[in-house]
């Protein structure tokens, strides 16, 4: 292909869904927004009032014990979830039947509940940490803003992800997973180098 611009209608030829809860949004291979660059983002919820998700594939430096002393000794990482109110905590699990609260976003994949409870469940070792997932701020869209970002070729949607796409996946694949999971051209994108030039 000739261009970017060329290669960016090409990815995008043909795609008409409508995200919804539970849905996965993939960054296009040459998004520029350095806070979304090649990223994975979970749907949470898509309403009329603006819609919130969590990056799945953006790791940050810091240790759940770095937040909350008392959980020192759980071996978890927390991910950065999105650029919006980063001094913020939030979580996904696997459906913890003892964890109070929380709402499913896809088939055994729940957000949120008893962050205390949760806290308590972890300290008497009732919680593995490939259960959950931690994020430092979310995704956050206003109304009509997802729709033109849409629009503008930002991104590609996944219906319904996956509990083993969410929890198991490695982040630094899951981008390219998700791709080649997808098939067709989809397959060859996920093989982009990060430099339109260079491909």
């Amino acid at each position: 292909m000739k261009n970017l611009e060329d290669m960016t209608n090409y990815f995008h030829r043909g795609v008409t869904v409508t995200p919804k809860k539970g849905d996965l949004l993939i960054s296009e291979p040459f998004l520029p927004d350095p806070n979304f660059e090649r990223t994975v983002v979970l749907l949470c919820e898509n309403k009329e009032d603006g819609t919130i998700g969590f990056i799945l594939n953006k790791p940050s430096m810091v240790h759940l014990g770095d937040v909350f002393e008392e959980l020192e000794h759980f071996d978890k990482n927390v991910l950065v979830g999105g650029p919006v109110q980063q001094d913020s905590m939030h979580f996904l699990h696997r459906g913890l039947d003892s964890l109070d609260g929380g709402s499913e976003i896809a088939n055994g994949i729940y957000w949120g509940g008893n962050f205390e409870q949760m806290k308590v469940l972890i300290q008497s070792n009732e919680i593995k940490p490939q259960e959950v997932m931690y994020f430092l701020g979310y995704s956050g869209w206003a109304p009509g803003q997802l729709e033109e970002e849409l629009k503008e070729k930002s991104w590609i949607v996944s219906p319904q992800a996956t509990v083993s796409q969410v929890f198991d996946l490695d982040p630094e694949l899951l981008w390219r997973e998700v791709l080649k999971n997808m098939g067709g051209k989809y397959r060859m994108f996920s093989n982009y180098p990060t430099d339109p030039r260079l491909n």
